[in-house]
């Protein structure tokens, strides 16, 4: 299982440089991705701008949106970016996308959540549609999501399924609707499995659970479920590893809930050791 590392692109004050020089080491050091998160309500940085910088300096590592809020973008200008930043990167991109369930983030951009769940499907066929006209390489497209739709989307038109967060079981729970969706759509060979967890190595931990107290806000008491299970030790960041890879997860990006660089250096040497 290849690991990759979230880029703090939605810790609100983060300097855009900040962002940027995780992107650097991440790219130096043990990790095979670097993942962006979408917060349109926020004052933070998007996540296409963030991986359109992030390909400027990082020569390796996989670009990955984990995921992107896809109806709140026109589907020609989600396509011409992500085309933009996969040329620009070398065919580096792995285009995470979901429905989102903020409604906030849907005010913010101006869009109306009604009818989201169509109008995502309608992108993901025109999306592959757009590429094609315009002689882009398709990047690899995965679907988020908690519903059975969701797994079905990510069978009819994208490489495989990203999954939201938590335990391996809940990994585990989810890839076997990812699979069996893949059989379903009579799909050959299997799905892109992606996965993610929450880490904070030392630092202000009353902090990073803040942080994700707000952000989880909306998901009412399941935030405090998140909140527990944060990653604040080596022993707990190497079982996730060890139980995400027994789950047959691809790859797991470790995201940040502190934006501080020292974490990743601290994560680094964990993944070393």
């Amino acid at each position: 299982m290849r690991v990759g590392v979230g880029l703090p692109n939605v810790h609100p004050g983060t300097p855009r440089e900040t962002v940027l020089a995780w992107a650097r080491a991440a790219d130096a050091g043990p990790f095979s991705s670097v993942g962006v998160l979408h917060r349109a309500s926020w004052d933070v940085l998007d996540p296409l701008e963030a991986l359109a910088a992030a390909a400027g300096v990082t020569e390796r590592v996989s670009l990955v949106t984990m995921v992107a809020v896809a109806p709140i973008y026109e589907t020609d200008h989600l396509a011409k970016s992500a085309a933009e930043i996969d040329a620009a990167s070398g065919g580096r991109l792995v285009l995470g996308l979901s429905v989102g369930a903020r409604r906030e983030d849907y005010e913010a951009a101006g869009a109306d959540p009604r009818g989201r769940g169509v109008r995502f499907e309608e992108q993901l066929a025109g999306l592959l549609d757009l590429w094609e006209e315009g002689g882009h390489r398709a990047p690899p497209v995965l679907v988020g999501g908690t519903a059975d739709v969701a797994f079905a989307r990510a069978a009819r038109w994208g490489e495989g399924y990203v999954h939201g967060g938590g335990p391996p079981r809940a990994f585990a729970a989810a890839a076997l609707k990812a699979h069996a969706a893949w059989r379903d759509f009579e799909r050959p060979g299997g799905p892109q499995l992606w996965g993610q967890s929450y880490f904070a190595l030392g630092g202000d931990l009353d902090h990073a659970r803040g942080y994700l107290r707000e952000y989880y806000a909306f998901t009412g008491p399941f935030v405090e479920r998140i909140v527990d299970d944060l990653l604040t030790t080596p022993q707990q960041v190497a079982a996730r590893v060890r139980g995400y890879a027994e789950a047959g997860c691809d790859e797991l990006v470790l995201i940040p809930a502190l934006a501080d660089p020292a974490q990743l250096d601290r994560l680094s040497e964990v993944l070393a050791g």
